[in-house]
């Protein structure tokens, strides 16, 4: 009972921030080693994204057979880490070329989910192949690559701390009971503003288009990120792994990556063409 009549006040839970100080060292690290491959081009950027989509599908490839990677599983493993070196000498074709022989080595190796198992190679392999032809050769690919990254890395960092501060109604409680709808309209909204801001200084095309664009990668960064929460969920994991500190796994991390950079290649395609993938993007 409270005294005089008077209700006792409501303590609101406090949130829980013991996670922040890894997440932000090892987003720090990312960052900087993404940039500086990114500057570098060539084979050291083409290495990179081959290893690190390497590494998502060895998670991917855990999730979905329910078991330790066996010989055939890192055969696989390999294959995609070499899809992306391949890609500054043999294009698209040597890509798809080893994300086939991938595919096949799936479907020979008598394992259960081969449906999901190639679904993951086909996908990772498209992610890859975008990823690259969206660097190219030239510096618009550096820019290109600046811009996605702040819109999906500032839409992701202010729905982490949005969602965790305000709370509310969850945004899909059956698919990630920790994503609320404060969370998607703070990481929308910081998203697109970033974007912009970057899009204004790195070209002079139209404002409202970099507005434009922004919102569509923010969005497709959550859905991916929503899609990848889902998978989990019909396996039955809560992280794809465990080797980013804060994060979670490469798959974690990456998921809202994926669709913005198939966006953005789609549309440099559609506008320039093969080979001017990031100047498509940009100059209009």
């Amino acid at each position: 009972m409270s005294d005089g009549g008077q209700s006792e006040p409501i303590h609101k839970p406090r949130r829980n921030w013991a996670d922040l100080g890894p997440r932000l060292a090892s987003a720090i690290v990312l960052v900087a080693l993404t940039a500086t491959a990114l500057a570098v081009g060539g084979y050291v950027f083409s290495a990179l994204v081959g290893a690190v989509f390497a590494g998502v599908y060895r998670e991917w490839e855990t999730m979905v057979t329910r078991a330790p990677p066996t010989i055939a599983s890192w055969i696989m493993i390999v294959l995609v880490a070499c899809a992306g070196l391949v890609f500054p000498l043999a294009g698209v074709a040597g890509t798809a070329t080893l994300i086939a022989f991938a595919c096949g080595v799936a479907v020979v190796s008598g394992r259960d989910e081969i449906g999901w198992r190639m679904a993951g190679l086909v996908f990772l392999g498209v992610v890859v192949a975008a990823a690259l032809a969206m660097r190219g050769a030239g510096t618009a690919g550096i820019w290109a690559g600046l811009y996605l990254g702040t819109v999906v890395w500032m839409t992701d960092s202010a729905a982490f701390f949005t969602g965790r501060q305000i709370g509310g109604e969850k945004l899909a409680p059956d698919i990630s009971p920790s994503k609320t709808w404060s969370g998607a309209l703070g990481g929308l909204a910081l998203g697109t503003v970033a974007g912009t801001i970057v899009w204004t200084v790195v070209t002079d095309s139209p404002l409202w288009l970099g507005m434009l664009f922004s919102i569509a990668i923010s969005v497709l960064g959550q859905l991916g990120d929503l899609a990848e929460s889902a998978v989990k969920r019909r396996f039955r994991i809560k992280d794809s792994g465990d080797i980013i500190p804060g994060h979670g796994g490469l798959m974690d991390r990456l998921d809202s990556l994926t669709l913005g950079v198939i966006f953005l290649t789609v549309v440099g395609l559609l506008h320039a063409g093969q080979g001017a993938v990031a100047e498509g993007f940009l100059y209009w």
